[in-house]
Parts: structure tokens; sequence; C-alpha cells
């Protein structure tokens, strides 16, 4: 029995002070537990909210590959851009906005030619980037491909009277592509260039994605250039075409509809002559000749080798470089210079040994050949050199 105003308590349930002496013991990981909570909370929210745009010179993406640098310089300036989703509501604002400039960036090649037909008819100005083939024929350009830019081109001038590049200066070329075709060529490297405009100057080609992108934006002239190009009227169109503007034909092409039409003529002679060689390349060789691994390559063998590759690719300055490091370390050995000696002091124990004058020493090292011919008269002044420096 219990007392009256005493309650009665199980004792297999905790009471209030065992309660709080286990929220004590376990207060630092519920601390931790509700950070991390709050932080995923957090994370998947901010993820959900937003919609970040990875398009290629999107003007809403941030990344190296975006452009939403040039596009907020060019609202900065006073410049209205819209970025309509499909072909039919770029068509809708640039019929309503009659002297708006179009930028046009079809990276697949996803409009058809009467598609580009209606938007260059439309358009005011159409600026496209780094066009293919068939979007050039469809915007009636006059403009043609001529290749791209070359590896190791970094720099260019623009070489042309046009106001823009003329004003911009020097950019950085990137991996773009080249154009020809019209009097309004600029940029030139080869027959080509990286800025090209049509003769009717409705049409400019940028041959570059890197001239637009947040990466080189900054570079040389580069911004200078895009800025003029896109500023040139107070409403700008942004236009990527993606997969729902490809247009939809009545029905798949055929096999002989996409063949070009010599396949009718040399496509049966093709097959006999593939058949002949399939017997020629097909005859017995002879058995299999069984060799011991590893294989064991005389240095002799690789430096000969080696040195036929350099002959075939007329690989001049690599194969000079190998020589002169080479003629450097063996030298270098002669005198006990030690492996960290550097140029100077070879030259100056060669030219005490020798009886050179230093400035000929140096001009010898340091020759640089122009051809096969002069390669070879080098090496030899080179084995001659290194005679006299380690004769006693």
């Amino acid at each position: 029995m219990t007392a009256l105003g005493q309650k009665r308590t199980d004792p297999g349930t905790p009471g209030p002070a065992s309660w709080k002496s286990a929220l004590r013991r376990h207060v630092a990981w519920i601390v931790i537990g509700s950070i991390v909570a709050m932080t995923l909370g957090y994370l998947v929210v901010s993820r959900l909210g937003s919609d970040p745009d990875g398009r290629t010179l999107s003007p809403r993406n941030a990344a190296p590959d975006g452009a939403m640098a040039a596009a907020e310089i060019l609202r900065r300036q006073g410049v209205a851009i819209t970025e309509p989703g499909t072909f039919e509501q770029a068509l809708a604002v640039l019929e309503e906005k009659a002297a708006a400039t179009l930028l046009l960036y079809d990276q697949n090649g996803y409009l058809g030619e009467e598609q580009l037909q209606e938007l260059r008819a439309t358009a005011h100005r159409v600026v496209v980037v780094s066009p293919g083939r068939r979007t050039l024929r469809g915007l009636d350009s006059g403009l043609r491909n001529a290749g791209v830019v070359p590896q190791g081109r970094e720099v260019v001038e623009p070489e042309c009277s046009l106001e823009d590049p003329r004003v911009a200066g020097n950019i950085s070329a990137g991996s773009g592509r080249l154009y020809a075709g019209s009097s309004g060529i600029c940029y030139r490297i080869g027959d080509g260039g990286l800025y090209a405009v049509s003769d009717d100057g409705r049409v400019v080609v940028l041959g570059g994605t890197a001239l637009l992108s947040n990466d080189l934006l900054d570079e040389r002239g580069n911004a200078a250039l895009v800025l003029r190009s896109l500023g040139d009227s107070p409403e700008l169109v942004w236009y990527l075409p993606g997969l729902g503007d490809v247009p939809q034909a009545g029905k798949p092409a055929s096999l002989s509809e996409l063949a070009p039409p010599w396949v009718a003529f040399l496509g049966p002679w093709l097959l006999v002559v593939a058949f002949f060689a399939v017997l020629w390349r097909g005859r017995r060789l002879g058995p299999l000749v069984f060799e011991p691994l590893p294989v064991v390559v005389k240095a002799a063998e690789t430096a000969e080798g080696r040195a036929r590759l350099y002959q075939d690719s007329r690989a001049l300055e690599r194969a000079a470089t190998n020589l002169r490091a080479g003629t450097l370390v063996r030298l270098s050995r002669v005198f006990r210079l030690g492996p960290d000696a550097g140029v100077g002091a070879v030259v100056e124990a060669v030219s005490r040994k020798t009886g050179r004058p230093p400035a000929q020493v140096w001009d010898i090292l340091d020759h640089r050949p122009d051809s096969q011919s002069g390669m070879v008269r080098w090496a030899q002044t080179l084995e001659q050199l290194e005679q006299e420096a380690s004769a006693r």
C-alpha cells in the first residue's frame, strides 16, 4: 500500500532524472546529428530549387565553357537579351523585334535548311558561332569551311579593314574553325579566317566558341570582338537549338536516298575489288614463328629506330635537341663537371682544352639546322668537337 498523496512509480519506467542524465551523456552526438541533418536538408532544397544550365555558351552557364560573363556585360551595356527555348519561340521573337540581332550556336546541327532560311529572313543580323557546312548552306551566307586552327597557334592578328576586328585587335585563337568565300575575312590563318562576314553584311561568323566562353573572354581582344559583334542592336536573341527543334520528316530516308549518286556506278566495282583483296590478303603465310620472351633489343637498334622515326616525321628540332643534350652529357663526363654543370661550364672547359674561342664553341652547340643535310653536317661537327675535347 502507498501513503495518501504519494505517487506510485513503476520500477521499469525511467524517471525524469534518468532522462536528463542520458541527455547530458549524448548531447555531443545530438548536436552533430542535428548539424548534419540541417546541412543535408539545405543541400537537397538548394539542389531542387536551382536549375543549373550546363549547355555550352549558355548565358546562364557560369562554367568555363558557358557564356554568362558575356551576357552580363551586354546587359550592363543596355542590350536586352531574350532566350527562346524552341525554334517557334525564336521565330516569334524575331518577328516581333524586327531590329534584333540573332546569336545562333547550333552545336549538333539540329536545325534544317528551311528553318535556317526562315531565321535569316526574319532576323536583322545573324551572328553564328562555329557553324558547320549544313548551317552555312542554310543561312545562304556564301561562306564555306576552310579547315581548323592549327595546333600551337594561340594569337591571331585581324589583318583586315573591318571596323570591329580592327578595334578589337589580337584575339586568342583557341581550337576554332576557319572560313573563306567572302571579302570580309579577318584573323586569317592560311586560306581562311576566324571571323567572316557575308557579302551583304547580314551574317557574321565567329569561328570559335572560346571567343565567348567565360574561360577566355578576358584574354586579349576576345571581349571587345564579341561585344561589338553582339551589341550592334539593343535587342539580342540568344538561341541555342535543342533536340526538340529537329524538323519532323514525313518518313525516314531510304539507303538509296542517303547514298551519293556515284555509289550506283562504283559500288559493284568496289565489291569486286574488295573480294579479290580478301583472296589476296587471306592466303596462307606459313606457320607462326615462336620466339622466347622477353625479347632483348640492343641499345643501338633502339637509337637507330628512333632516328628513323625522327627522319620520317622531319622532326629536326626534336632530333637536334637530343643530339645537343647527348653531346653536353658526354662532354660533362669527359671533364668531370658533374650532372649539375651548366652549358656555360661545358663551353669554358671545351674552349680551354681545344683552344677554340668560347663564342665558336657556343655557336656549334647552339646551332639550329634547318634541313636534314644540315643536320648531318652539324652532327659531324659535334662528333669532331667531342674527339678534340677527349683527345689526350
